[in-house]
């Protein structure tokens, strides 16, 4: 078993590492004597069905036994109100400078306190698909948010014999306990109006309260998975990752990193006019060993927007569980859904493993190519990095637009250019663990670094199509780049309509600012957070360096 949930009496001490107060408050939780256990995918379902506000449609679940529900099953759907997004202003971070542990754990031993009353639900569930990499999660929720429970349930890999005896055979990992999370919607404070997402990433442990979004346990879950995939010697990737298996017999497999809403869930399930092969990972959520390049997908599941799924979509035949869209009557009186964001601006979805009937759990193959999605006006349609260190550098000072995935605290710029370094706003260690493991995927791996511009270069749209010919030529191997402008280090493949024009000052002083954001960036690292994300000097110098090449 990977991570450690019983201990012998010898074991239970202060010098354990896998305790802590934080972790202690939190797992006493769950063997309180108003704890009810929710052992099968069923069970939750059933319980979601009673959910207060639950809107069970007339729209049948795609072989429902295959997933572990009861035959006859509904998609459900449940609906926030004022906030339909993460809360990133909501994030406090053990080991953080500023963050007062000791502080927020009282918080949380009055939240537990005032959750004795209710009857609390207690959901386990498996992060991670193969024995290469798996974690034990559980999670307690009060009564009234059985639908969250639910699509916990749905969004991660349900408790099976299959998948339990798959864990019982899974890689060891020391001093790594199971994680736990305590969630309570109903929770407020007046030091915390946002809601308080707290932390403890040494001791696998979170509380998340006055949080009524799903997005924050499904991230909040990830959140830890991925740190204890940072510690035992994986890259923690938010993104997706595909594999072309090409008629020449080679095996290319790329990953693309970017926010959501960045077109990562397209680029993954792209059919490219089925003129590939294409194995699936995951669109959201992988890790990359550092050891020999393989990935395993950390969900069985897909949570995906709306907006570009109308209700006659085939796509929608896959539907689990909607949150935040619309629901009305069909010409046949059944209870259908209105989607497209018509609603709000963050409609999701949980979808079914079978929307994707390529996908695997596991890439064996080692990484080829890793994409950097980056809504930078300055930037063309794709441009290869070149050198593991600016690499690394880029992806740490990745330029992308918000979007409506996260609510934004008041007079923050929406539309404003912003830097979320390897596209994971969910880190809860130093920047410079992940620079390193993906420099070493660049310099020890050959891996290949790529950005993609998905939004306008300059005032003109990049469409879906010509992004996915950049991405079809790099991978038949037909793209032919060049030099750009004087960068070393920097090359572009011209595309029609999206040619850069060095002589004209405006565009020029647009892509020289861009640099100059991004050194900014790496530079604010040094003292942003008492240097708690300070990168090596030279990740600054690697794009000092374009700034000074450009001409």
């Amino acid at each position: 078993m990977a991570t450690k949930a019983k201990f012998s009496w010898d074991e239970i001490t202060t010098e354990n590492p896998i305790f802590s107060m934080a972790r202690t408050t939190i797992e006493s939780v769950f063997y309180g004597n108003n704890v009810v256990p929710v052992t099968t995918l069923k069970q939750g379902y059933e319980l979601a069905c009673k959910t207060p506000g639950v809107v069970i449609t007339d729209l049948s679940v795609e072989r429902p036994e295959e997933i572990g529900l009861p035959e006859g099953a509904k998609v459900l759907l449940f609906n926030d109100g004022a906030v339909t997004g993460r809360t990133a202003a909501a994030r406090r971070i053990a080991g953080e400078p500023g963050v007062d542990v000791k502080k927020i754990c009282s918080h949380i031993r009055e939240a537990v306190y005032a959750a004795r009353t209710k009857k609390l639900y207690h959901g386990k569930a498996y992060i991670g698909l193969d024995p290469d990499f798996m974690v034990r999660a559980n999670l307690c929720i009060p009564e009234n948010h059985e639908i969250l429970l639910y699509n916990w349930l749905l969004n991660f890999q349900y408790i099976t014999a299959e998948y339990t005896k798959m864990y019982r055979y899974s890689k060891q990992m020391n001093n790594e306990g199971d994680i736990y999370i305590f969630a309570d919607p109903d929770w407020s404070h007046p030091d915390y109006p946002f809601g308080l997402a707290f932390f403890d990433p040494l001791h696998n442990c979170a509380c998340i309260l006055g949080m009524k979004y799903f997005g924050e346990l499904k991230k909040g879950t990830l959140t830890l998975a991925w740190t204890i995939a940072n510690r035992n010697g994986y890259a923690s990737c938010h993104g997706g990752e595909k594999c072309y298996n090409l008629p020449d017999g080679r095996k290319f497999v790329v990953g693309v990193f970017g926010l959501s809403g960045s077109g990562k869930s397209t680029i993954t399930h792209a059919k490219h006019d089925g003129k590939y092969d294409i194995t699936v990972l995951h669109d959201d959520a992988f890790i990359i060993s550092t050891e020999n390049g393989s990935s395993v997908a950390l969900e069985p599941s897909y949570f995906d927007k709306t907006q570009d799924y109308p209700m006659s979509s085939p796509d929608n035949k896959y539907l689990l569980s909607v949150q935040n869209v619309g629901a009305t009557l069909d010409e046949d009186n059944k209870v259908v859904l209105v989607t497209e964001d018509l609603r709000n601006g963050n409609g999701r979805a949980i979808k079914s493993k079978l929307w994707s009937p390529e996908r695997v759990d596991k890439l064996e193959e080692p990484i080829n190519a890793i994409f950097y999605l980056m809504k930078d006006p300055s930037m063309p349609p794709i441009v290869k990095v070149k050198g593991s260190v600016l690499s690394s550098a880029m992806g740490a000072a990745l330029a992308t637009k918000r979007t409506t995935a996260e609510r934004l605290a008041p007079g923050v710029d929406p539309d404003a250019l912003v830097f979320e370094s390897y596209a994971n706003p969910f880190r809860t260690y130093p920047l410079a663990n992940d620079y390193e493991k993906f420099k070493d995927l660049f310099e020890n791996e050959n891996v290949d670094c790529y950005i993609l511009n998905t939004g306008f270069f300059v005032d003109k749209k990049i469409t879906k199509e010509v992004t996915l010919s950049c991405i079809e030529a790099v991978v038949e191997g037909t793209a032919q780049f060049e030099k750009w402008n004087n960068f070393s280090d920097l090359e572009i493949m011209e595309v029609e309509g999206f040619v850069p024009d060095m002589t004209d000052t405006k565009y020029h002083g647009l892509l020289e600012a861009r640099l100059k954001d991004r050194a900014e960036f790496i530079k604010s690292r040094e003292t942003f957070k008492e240097g708690y994300d300070k990168l090596p000097d030279e990740a600054l110098e690697a794009v000092e360096k374009l700034i000074a090449e450009l001409k």
